[in-house]
């Protein structure tokens, strides 16, 4: 596979990831407040298994791409850097928002909800900057 399908590849799953955390973080964790204690169980049961569907095969491809960016370049390229803002892309996936859903996923409790949003800043500033990163090097090499 060339440098360049794998550049195409990660910048794609990149730009997508980071338009689909923007909507996550603005639109669907927020409306998570105003879904009624009933209904929530099968609702964040449904949005857990719908954006599994759309983000994890992406997140797959990214860490592929960056992975094997990382490796054709030395330590402190902007691609590693790139690699390294996707490590703590999937850290804090692991970390923080994985946990919350989990326990999400047993009750609807505003606190926690609250702190999904709050802490999905990270992902959503991460994913921004290695779109942005994508974006430099995209310039620089047309």
């Amino acid at each position: 596979m060339s440098y360049q399908l794998i550049f195409f590849l990660n910048t794609f799953s990149s730009f997508f990831l980071m338009g689909v955390i923007w909507c996550v973080q603005l639109v669907h964790y927020p409306s998570f407040r105003y879904t009624d204690e009933e209904n929530f169980p099968l609702f964040h049961r449904q949005h857990s298994l719908r954006i599994g569907l759309i983000v994890a095969p992406v997140m797959l491809l990214e860490l592929i791409t960056s992975t094997l960016l990382f490796l054709t370049e030395h330590w402190f390229s902007f691609n590693s850097i790139g690699f390294y803002l996707v490590l703590l892309i999937w850290i804090s996936t692991a970390l923080l928002s994985v946990p919350l859903h989990s326990k999400l996923r047993k009750e609807k409790k505003s606190s926690l909800i609250n702190r999904l949003v709050y802490t999905n800043w990270v992902r959503t500033l991460l994913w921004t900057a290695k779109s942005a990163i994508n974006f430099w090097v995209l310039l620089t090499i047309l």
